[in-house]
C-alpha cells in the first residue's frame, strides 16, 4: 500500500465520474492515500464527501462552466461520458476547455482496441477521442479497458441466457477495480506515464460459453450462451425501441469479439500495479465494493 507522503499532493488534481463506479472507486482511492482533489460533478449534492475533495460543477458540453471549474486544475482524470449519440461532440468541448483552463496532463478511459475502423463502434468514439487530446498540446495517458466483468453477470436476461453474435470469439474482461487501480497508479506519478498507452485486461481470453460456465459455478445462477447471427440480434433487440446507434452498439461488442479484437492478454495491469489482474472466477467471490 502507498503512504500518503509518497502520493504527490496535487490541490491541482481533477478527478470526474466520482458519482459513478470507476471514478468513484478512484476518488475514493486517492482520498485515502491522502490527496487533495477536485470532483467535477454535474451535481454538487451528489458528490461524495471524501477528505481533501472539493466539487466543481459542470458537465462536458457545457464548455464554460467547464472551464471555470478546472480552473487550476493541472493533472485530469477524465472518464469517457454516458453512451450518447453525441459523446464525442461532448468530449471534444471538455477537453477544449481543459485545455484553455491550462490543464497540463489528461488522463484518459478509453476502449481496448480504439481504432477509426473498429468493429465496435464506440470504440471508433474513443479513438476520435484520443486523437482531441493528442492535437490540444496537453500530456496525455490512455487507458484502454477490455470488457468490464462486473458487466457479464447482467448480461444474461430473465432465462439466464447471453444472447449475442460472438461465435466462439474470446475476450479478455478487466474487473473495474483493476482498472480503478490502474488509474491511480497513473496519478501518482503522471510524468512517468506520458503519451502511453495502456491495455487494461484481465488474466485470461475467455469466450462466452466459457464465462457463463464460471458464472453458474461460482453464483449458482444456470447460465448459458446462446450463439446469434448478425440479423437475429438485431431482430431480438428490437423491442427495447433503442436509437439505431445505440442498437449498433450493442450488437457489434459481439461481434467485434467474434473478429477476435477484445483477445489479447496484456501485462500492463501487473506492470502499472504490481499486482496481478483478477479473474472472472476470483471477481464473482469478492464482496461488492
Amino acid at each position: 500500500m502507498t503512504s500518503a507522503a509518497e502520493l504527490p499532493d496535487f490541490p491541482g488534481l481533477g478527478v470526474t465520474g466520482s458519482t459513478g463506479g470507476l471514478g468513484g472507486m478512484v476518488a475514493r482511492e486517492l482520498a485515502a492515500l491522502g490527496s487533495a482533489q477536485r470532483l467535477l460533478v454535474r451535481d454538487a449534492a451528489r458528490a461524495p464527501e471524501l477528505d481533501g475533495a472539493t466539487p466543481a460543477v459542470c458537465s462536458y458540453a457545457d464548455s464554460a462552466a467547464a472551464r471555470q471549474a478546472l480552473d487550476g486544475v493541472k493533472v485530469l482524470f477524465m472518464v469517457s461520458a454516458a453512451e450518447t449519440q453525441e459523446r464525442v461532440q461532448q468530449h471534444t468541448a471538455f477537453i477544449d476547455a481543459a485545455a484553455g483552463a491550462g490543464v497540463q496532463h489528461v488522463v484518459y478511459t478509453s476502449f481496448y482496441g480504439a481504432a477509426p475502423d473498429a468493429t465496435f463502434t464506440l470504440a471508433r468514439d474513443h479513438y476520435a477521442t484520443e486523437e482531441h487530446i493528442r492535437a490540444s498540446g496537453m500530456d496525455f495517458t490512455f487507458l484502454r479497458d477490455n470488457v468490464y466483468l462486473d458487466f457479464l453477470p447482467l448480461l444474461a436476461g430473465e432465462d439466464g441466457v447471453i444472447r449475442g453474435p460472438a461465435g466462439d470469439g474470446a475476450f479478455s474482461g478487466v474487473a473495474r477495480e483493476d482498472v480503478a487501480r490502474c488509474a491511480v497508479a497513473v496519478l501518482r506519478d503522471p510524468a512517468i506515464h506520458k503519451g502511453a498507452t495502456y491495455n487494461l485486461t484481465g488474466p485470461e481470453e475467455l469466450t462466452f460459453t466459457q464465462a457463463a460456465g464460471i458464472i453458474t459455478e461460482s453464483t449458482g445462477r444456470t447460465v448459458t450462451y446462446q450463439p446469434e447471427t448478425v440479423e437475429e440480434a438485431y431482430a431480438s433487440r428490437a423491442s427495447y425501441g433503442a436509437p439505431p446507434w445505440q442498437v449498433d452498439a450493442w450488437v457489434s461488442t459481439y461481434t467485434a469479439i467474434a473478429a477476435g479484437d477484445m483477445a489479447g492478454i496484456s501485462p500492463d495491469v501487473h506492470g502499472l500495479t504490481g499486482e496481478d489482474p483478477i479473474s472472472l472466477r476470483e471477481f464473482l467471490s469478492r464482496p461488492v465494493l
